[in-house]
């Protein structure tokens, strides 16, 4: 049977003779106090997946940044006593695991009114995934592209709701960091060093506790109900290069607006078991900082075997886009997969057609017209009337010679009209193949 050149050479003798390994090595390998801090935004950002995910129960190794990740949690336990023994900044745990904090871009209701200069973070989401699209592209003449998403939301979700949470393939990797815990205080005790075995132990016990307790948090997501006969809240939410259409009831828009995920927890408000954990976590890194210089040079490689594998999947699952977990869950969860479709326009002229064709406001285009394109010169105040009078009398933008050669403007200005009217008819043409025959 084949065995390994370092097993044979080095394990092996020391177990015929009851001796660990490297036992009679003078060296001493002391990480312990640097297993404290390293990798501890790491450990909180694997304990965001983990909260995402439902995964309460897979923390069960030793991580590293005990330290840092117990500073990190004792800002959520609010009281005089965690405040003074803890961290003196507290915050909320929709802020610590990432669920809110982002500043949105600017909303215009078209139907009702409403303008929010700074929408919050799911509405920068959902910016930041529109903007990350690739659009089809819409054919006419091209000086600043433009991104217009038209986003229908067809579903009205509840004022609370807890959705379900998405599960994905981390559950598999979870178990190589506990079988590598689980092995490596085994070994150790197995050589009877039992400062590295109980700190292994510790780690472990710290840790899985910690993603119980946390991860025993109820997701929430909740959003205003509209007044009874409010009107539709079809509306634009509006970046540099980029123009969201949101179609639908106001319930369904304000979900993006001014909708908020939570994490609740039954200790709420002072968090008391999440400042215990804090204090397990904390505890654990002054043991391990005492205790492991005491144990054998085996078991310090075992220890920090042990944190090696633990920061790599902590590593892994904090690389994860939790910003798309956060989207996913918003869009086919709460919102229920509504249609979107992003296009590429050539002109912010262009844009402004399709997407006034994309709202069909019931009362005052002009006014939406105007609010994406202000120019008020003789030729867009000429260009204007000519583009509200085909949309209130329901007639194709489709345009002659007859439009733009007027007595009322120069050779020059009727160049410029001819080619904002060629815009306008493209941004027809253009919705009308791409959009409303979907």
């Amino acid at each position: 049977m084949y065995i390994p050149l370092l097993f044979r050479n080095f394990v092996l003798p020391t177990m015929h003779r009851g001796e660990a390994p490297l036992s009679d090595s003078n060296f001493t390998l002391d990480a312990s106090g640097v297993a404290g801090f390293v990798g501890g935004d790491e450990a909180v950002s694997a304990m965001a997946v983990h909260v995402y995910q439902g995964k309460k129960l897979f923390g069960w190794y030793n991580s590293p940044g005990s330290y840092s990740a117990g500073k990190r949690y004792g800002q959520l336990a609010k009281s005089r006593f965690w405040d003074g023994f803890l961290s003196d900044v507290n915050t909320d745990p929709a802020a610590l695991f990432e669920l809110d904090g982002r500043k949105g871009p600017k909303f215009k209701g078209i139907e009702s009114g409403s303008i929010i200069p700074e929408t919050g973070h799911l509405a920068a989401l959902m910016a930041r995934g529109c903007q990350s699209e690739k659009g089809i592209e819409v054919p006419g003449r091209k000086t600043q592209p433009v991104g217009v998403t038209i986003v229908d939301l067809h579903h009205v979700p509840a004022a609370t709701l807890q959705p379900a949470q998405f599960t994905r393939s981390t559950s598999v990797f979870a178990f190589i960091p506990i079988a590598v815990s689980i092995g490596t205080c085994v070994m150790c005790a197995f050589f009877q060093d039992w400062y590295s075995s109980s700190m292994i132990l510790l780690g472990m016990l710290a840790s899985g506790i910690s993603s119980f307790v946390i991860g025993s948090g109820k997701l929430t997501f909740f959003h205003p109900i509209p007044a009874p006969g409010a009107p539709r809240g079809d509306g634009l939410l509006l970046t540099d290069n980029d123009v969201i259409v949101l179609l639908g009831e106001e319930g369904a828009v304000n979900s993006i607006t001014r909708g908020k995920f939570s994490l609740n927890f039954s200790s709420e408000r002072e968090y008391k078991n999440i400042g215990l954990c804090s204090l397990l976590l904390t505890t654990q890194f002054v043991a391990q900082l005492l205790l492991i210089p005491q144990g054998t040079l085996f078991g310090q490689v075992m220890f920090v075997t042990s944190l090696a594998v633990s920061w790599a999947y902590n590593s892994w699952l904090s690389s994860l886009d939790k910003e798309e977990i956060q989207r996913r869950m918003l869009l086919d969860v709460v919102l229920n997969k509504p249609s979107m479709t992003k296009y590429m326009l050539g002109t912010r002229t262009t844009m402004a057609i399709f997407v006034l064709l994309a709202l069909n406001p019931s009362s005052d285009p002009g006014r939406v017209l105007d609010d994406m394109l202000p120019n008020d010169t003789r030729v867009w105040k000429k260009w204007k009337s000519i583009i509200l009078s085909k949309l209130k009398n329901g007639e194709k933008m489709h345009f002659n010679i007859a439009d733009w050669d007027d007595e009322h403007v120069d050779a020059k200005e009727s160049t410029l009209l001819k080619t904002l009217l060629g815009d306008a008819q493209a941004a027809y043409d253009g919705y009308y193949y791409h959009h409303h025959s979907l």
